[in-house]
């Protein structure tokens, strides 16, 4: 078995390793690389379950995650975040996971954030734990591997102008999705997800499922934000389409430093400029506590503080 296409067009990956078989359906849309490399994390896993019990090697291991990676949320993105470690992988065994994890840590602080970090780990660590129910290793030896703290205080505010130049580096759906987060405050991955049937008169709804949260919200139209939404859905694949688009603009822009996530931010700073309380920063935005809304108090008061001197003058 390898990999084909049916009647429909759909796109097949199997592999049959000692008399099993292990068969799945990609996507609609899915590309021949697509299958060639489900095919490959297929037999990964079924290569780490006929692996010698008690110390199998981290790369077989972590075929079990890839095939897992289908029953989440965002597959794709966790199975990059899989992919990026696996150079640390080759040739090292399972007892071997909090050394191998501890220099995925010095060699990744180079280069990526704390999360970014974060999120490789904790596939290997969810690969040890499924080798472990599986009983294909005497311990659960991911236990041991510790996150790094995460550093998520970042606060970056554009104003309009830096908005502008940076969305004028972008390719027509990219730019649309720049003005959406500004004039939203919505994540990357909730813009990717809106569909026309989400867009009404006045308000835009965001379905629990979309949501970092979980929660729907619903979001008013701004004026500026009307001649945006005529590009829903935005025209990327997934996540990474997007991402590589936006890290090509800021590059263009001359503004390496803009993260997409800090036009979340800049809305917030926005939103209080205008009048806004923290209380209704935290609806749009959807936060799922106060606590995280807090971080802009300072705006608040730097708002009001203004207020006041015009007043007292």
């Amino acid at each position: 078995m390898s990999t084909w296409i049916d009647k429909e067009g759909r796109r097949h990956a199997g592999v049959m390793v000692g008399g099993r078989r292990i068969h799945r359906i990609l996507p609609v849309g899915a590309t021949a690389s697509d299958a060639k490399q489900l095919e490959a994390d297929l037999r990964g896993a079924v290569t780490a379950r006929r692996d010698t019990p008690g110390d199998p090697l981290l790369s077989e291991i972590m075929g079990l995650y890839m095939v897992h990676a289908d029953t989440l949320r965002w597959p794709e993105t966790s199975k990059l975040c899989a992919r990026r470690i696996a150079p640390w992988l080759e040739g090292q065994r399972a007892s071997d996971a909090r050394t191998v994890a501890a220099t995925i840590t010095r060699d990744m602080r180079k280069a990526y954030a704390p999360a970014t970090i974060n999120r490789s780990l904790a596939a290997l660590k969810k690969s040890l734990s499924l080798a472990w129910e599986r009983n294909l290793v005497p311990a659960n030896f991911g236990a041991g591997i510790k996150s790094l703290p995460p550093n998520n205080k970042r606060e970056m505010f554009l104003t309009i102008d830096q908005v502008r130049h940076l969305a004028d580096c972008c390719p027509e759906a990219a730019r649309a999705a720049v003005w959406i987060a500004l004039l939203t405050g919505a994540r990357r991955g909730e813009i990717l997800k809106l569909r026309p049937e989400d867009i009404g008169p006045n308000t835009i709804t965001i379905h629990a499922g979309n949501t970092k949260t979980l929660r729907t919200r619903v979001v008013p139209i701004v004026k500026a934000l009307r001649p945006w939404l005529k590009a829903v859905p935005i025209q990327y694949k997934d996540y990474e389409g997007l991402k590589t688009a936006f890290q090509r603009a800021r590059i263009a822009a001359e503004m390496p430093w803009v993260n997409f996530h800090d036009l979340r931010h800049s809305c917030a700073s926005i939103l209080i400029a205008s009048g806004a309380s923290l209380y209704e920063v935290s609806t749009i935005l959807g936060h799922s506590t106060t606590t995280t809304t807090q971080r802009y108090a300072h705006l608040e008061v730097s708002q009001q503080a203004k207020a006041m001197n015009r007043a007292f003058k």
